[in-house]
């Protein structure tokens, strides 16, 4: 089979543009499939995604929070859940307990032990053991109609579809997944294998690809590509792109018959594998990326600065997560934070790719380093986060939903204003007007620079900030409008920091994406967990709770 394995390391979507300038921000998945019929899939996706919502005012205490009792609970109240059978259609997902004493049980839907693909249901129980809300989406028509979950093809025989409806190059950046899944898609629930495949190169992609498991036909595809001797990590310091003196975490190497070096590695964090700050070199693979070294330990040469930035960056976000919300990197238990600086040439792009973070240098003449962008590196760990937490799906409003999260904590981590991209934008394009890529304080302030999607508009061009304006996109089109749509609920979560401040919104829109937030969560489902979040943390009746409600009702998301 045709695969390169490399770099098998720890730590997708990417925040930006292409390569040409005035293409749009924060990176562009590629879809294959478009539903030709809106009413038909509207119909279709009514049934095969149904909210569930609810809220317990005076709910039975039991013995303690765990899965057996939030399976009895879903047991005795399938009225209220609209779900039947839970004992026999839910798999264990995971069990968390918060800051708040609260334990989420969160359950994904399945059918003959194979998951239903984006169906999830959380339980919340209190500190007193007591459920306080069920939330989450599921697929009514599975329990309507039989799905024969036996596959009539094997996994390789997938993979090797996946790899050409792709076109996948021969070197991979790790080694693909396979997971049988149900897969609902253009009415029809599919028996299917769910393949990600991740690799670089002058199209670099991190593809979730629909294989039937008794066709070998692909289903659907997107790009989820949101884009020696003992070590002894020491202080350091660089020059930044825009000149600013950055203090760094660095480690001293000694290589035989080279001396003592310096490498931008930052052990220095307990319980954390490392930051650490790769050199892309230019090309578009990674098999020949290196540790960036250095002769000293100051990382001033002009090549220095955009890797230094990217350093620098990574680590104010760790710290950031670390320190507001007790997030232990983006997987929460310690993952690597790896950067790969200097990607491609003339690059204006920036992305997680599931792993790690890619910095291209810019044009020179739209965009600069992207490095340089606390809010991107923000924007782009953010990504990770996701990943980790909510995993929203990276199409339509959940993929809005993905992008605007990713802005928001952006805004949050680099907090001088509530501009997206400020630092990353080349003279040029300032002096043409181009002097961020989105506002979260100001959508109509910018325009929506890729002329295919700005035919959907119907605001003149301009980011949206109310659903009236909202882009009805086909999925062919920016994911269905994950880069522009998402300007809705960055604009809520801007009006409702005005009432409250920047660390509360944090506080509650970290809760909405780690606590409730499910992977096929659109708009409306959004400003239900936000508004349950801010009552868990500041109680029935807070200014809180008003300010969020507040902020939704203006842009439209009731």
């Amino acid at each position: 089979m045709r695969k390169k394995f490399i770099l098998p390391m720890v730590l997708s979507s990417a925040m930006l543009v292409g390569s040409i300038p005035m293409s749009s921000v924060f990176a562009n998945p590629v879809d294959s499939k478009v539903v030709t019929s809106v009413q038909a899939s509207e119909k279709w996706n009514a049934k095969a995604s149904v909210p569930v919502f609810v809220k317990e005012r005076h709910a039975e205490k039991f013995s303690s929070s765990n899965t057996s009792n939030a399976l009895n609970y879903l047991k005795k109240n399938q009225d209220k859940t609209g779900f039947k059978d839970p004992e026999k259609n839910l798999k264990v997902k995971n069990v968390q307990k918060d800051e708040l004493g609260m334990t989420h049980v969160r359950f994904d839907q399945s059918i003959n032990g194979v998951k239903v693909e984006g169906s999830e249901i959380i339980v919340h129980f209190n500190e007193n053991n007591e459920v306080t809300a069920v939330n989450g989406r599921v697929n009514q028509t599975v329990a309507d109609t039989a799905v024969d979950t036996t596959a009539s093809l094997s996994s390789d025989a997938a993979l090797k579809k996946a790899l050409s409806a792709v076109n996948a190059p021969e070197e991979l950046t790790y080694e693909p997944t396979s997971e049988l899944v149900v897969y609902p898609f253009e009415g029809e629930n599919h028996t299917a294998y769910k393949v990600n495949v991740n690799f670089m190169g002058d199209d670099p992609g991190n593809w979730f690809v629909f294989v039937d498991a008794k066709t070998g036909d692909v289903i659907d595809q997107y790009n989820g590509l949101m884009h020696a001797d003992e070590k002894k990590t020491q202080n350091g310091a660089g020059k930044g792109v825009h000149g600013a003196h950055r203090q760094l975490h660095i480690t001293q190497v000694k290589e035989p018959n080279a001396g003592t070096k310096f490498t931008l590695e930052d052990y220095s964090h307990e319980n954390l594998k490392g930051i650490i700050t790769y050199d892309a070199k230019n090309d578009n693979t990674s098999s020949n990326d290196t540790i960036h070294v250095g002769n000293s330990a100051a990382f001033i040469g002009d090549y220095d600065r955009a890797l230094v930035d990217a350093h620098y960056n990574s680590e104010k976000v760790y710290n950031y997560y670390l320190n507001e919300h007790g997030r232990n990197s983006l997987d929460g238990n310690g993952m690597a934070i790896i950067s790969r600086v200097h990607y491609g040439t003339n690059y204006n792009n920036a992305s997680w790719n599931g792993r790690w973070m890619t910095y291209g240098d810019g044009d020179g003449e739209f965009m600069i380093s992207l490095s340089a962008g606390l809010d991107v590196a923000a924007h782009e760990m953010t990504h990770g986060v996701i990943t980790h937490t909510a995993n929203l799906v990276y199409q339509n409003q959940s993929g809005a939903l993905n992008e605007s999260f990713a802005d928001i904590f952006g805004a949050l981590v680099d907090d001088d204003d509530w501009e997206m991209g400020e630092d990353i934008m080349a003279p040029a394009a300032k002096a043409a007007g181009n002097g961020v890529l989105r506002s979260l304080r100001d959508p109509h302030s910018v325009i929506v620079q890729n002329e295919q999607r700005r035919a959907y508009s119907t605001n003149g061009g301009v980011y949206p900030k109310h659903m009236n304006e909202f882009y009805h996109m086909p999925t062919s089109v920016d994911g269905g409008g994950v880069h522009v749509n998402s300007s809705i609920t960055n604009h809520a979560a801007y009006l409702i920091a005005q009432d409250i401040g920047r660390q509360k919104l944090g506080k509650i829109f970290y809760r909405a994406l780690s606590v409730y937030l499910t992977p096929n969560s659109n708009f409306s489902d959004a400003r239900k967990a936000a508004v349950q979040s801010a009552i868990d943390l500041y109680g029935e009746g807070s200014a809180e709770v008003a300010a969020t409600n507040s902020g939704f009702d203006a842009v439209g998301i009731y």
